[in-house]
């Protein structure tokens, strides 16, 4: 990527940042995904889904990109373990040079482990894709601290994995004849397997402690919802039994790789079993609104339209779980943020990220 600002050319200044960087518990943050942790990078691309226009950001200060109202729940992780800025879109001009020595964020709307996933949103960067980007970076790296360095950095950062819903969402449930032609079974195989290369890829490529976050509750969010009006006000339930089922075997893949690559931690987040333990004890976490978006325009759960610019604002957006269509609110993110770095092995395994910052 042609890169618009200038490289470090003292050395010792950007060798004293790496040093600075892997004393910390993390040296960097690299992250991977989808819409629930895109920053920005969509802002460069021809595509459909976008959010950088007001209301969206209306609580971070200013639309950036990321699709809520305020801070993504990798944005809470870094504040929370210690990082001063948000790891950067990959895609802007200004990430290049000494920046990238704290990590890029690669996330885009509508991405997915499958290269179909999300085409009916036209432009999106798929995992395939967002390793691409990373495999460039890392070449950087190393030019610029040498591979010993690079290599120590990449073995002590901590890589963030956020896909698998957009494969469910904008792919098996929405593309025309997708679910008529394939069985689920065999939808999630193919995903679990893609996935699992993907994972070796990043392996490969230095990454030693990696946070993977399953699929949550899909069939919970209003577009579903209003989308399959017959489930009422109960979520969808096919939806969740898929994600569900997704979910079992990227655990056991993750078990698996854990085991067999040596050095690596692959950490699984239960995002699901935290989603649905908010969802069925909203008023004890003081939200007062768990089925309908806030920012919608009006429908029976606010889901069909996405959060459009004029689009009706709810008056108090910290008491819904919902943001949007598909995204939840800050203060889910921050619920959903605490329980991963925190959590117990219930919602958190083989260890919380607080544990694996100190291994």
């Amino acid at each position: 990527m042609w890169c618009w600002c200038s490289w470090m050319t003292n050395i010792f200044i950007v060798l004293l940042c790496l040093r600075t960087c892997i004393a910390q518990n993390f040296s960097a943050i690299f992250i991977f995904g989808d819409s629930l942790v895109d920053v920005g990078n969509n802002n460069y691309i021809t595509t459909l889904a976008k959010a950088n226009y007001e209301p969206v950001g209306i609580d971070f200060g200013k639309p950036t990109g990321r699709f809520t109202n305020g801070r993504t729940v990798i944005d809470i992780l870094g504040q929370s373990l210690g990082f001063k800025s948000f790891p950067p879109p990959y895609l802007a001009p200004t990430t290049c040079g000494s920046v990238v020595l704290k990590g890029v964020n690669y996330a885009s709307g509508a991405g997915g482990i499958l290269d179909k996933s999300g085409a009916n949103y036209i432009g999106r960067i798929s995992m395939d894709a967002q390793l691409d980007n990373f495999a460039k970076t890392r070449l950087d790296i190393i030019s610029i601290a040498g591979a010993p360095t690079a290599f120590k950095l990449f073995a002590t950062a901590l890589f963030t994995v956020t896909m698998g819903s957009n494969d469910l969402i904008n792919n098996y449930f929405i593309l025309p004849g997708q679910s008529n032609r394939v069985p689920p079974e065999s939808f999630i195989q193919t995903m679990v397997s893609t996935f699992r290369r993907q994972l070796m890829r990043l392996y490969d490529m230095g990454a030693r402690k990696i946070l993977v976050t399953n699929a949550p509750p899909i069939g919970c969010c209003p577009f579903e919802r209003d989308f399959n009006p017959s489930s009422g006000q109960e979520c969808v339930a096919f939806q969740n039994i898929m994600a569900q089922q997704y979910n079992s075997l990227l655990k056991h893949l993750l078990i698996e790789l854990t085991t067999t690559l040596q050095g690596s931690t692959f950490v699984y987040a239960d995002v699901y079993h935290i989603f649905e333990d908010i969802i069925q004890n909203y008023k004890s976490y003081d939200f007062e609104n768990k089925n309908s978006a806030c920012c919608h325009m009006p429908r029976l759960h606010n889901g069909l339209v996405p959060c459009l610019p004029r689009a009706t604002i709810c008056q108090n957006r910290s008491k819904y779980l919902f943001w949007d269509s598909y995204h939840v609110t800050e203060t889910a993110n921050l619920i959903i943020a605490k329980r991963i770095l925190d959590g117990d092995f219930d919602v958190i395994s083989p260890v919380n990220i607080r544990m694996l910052s100190k291994t």
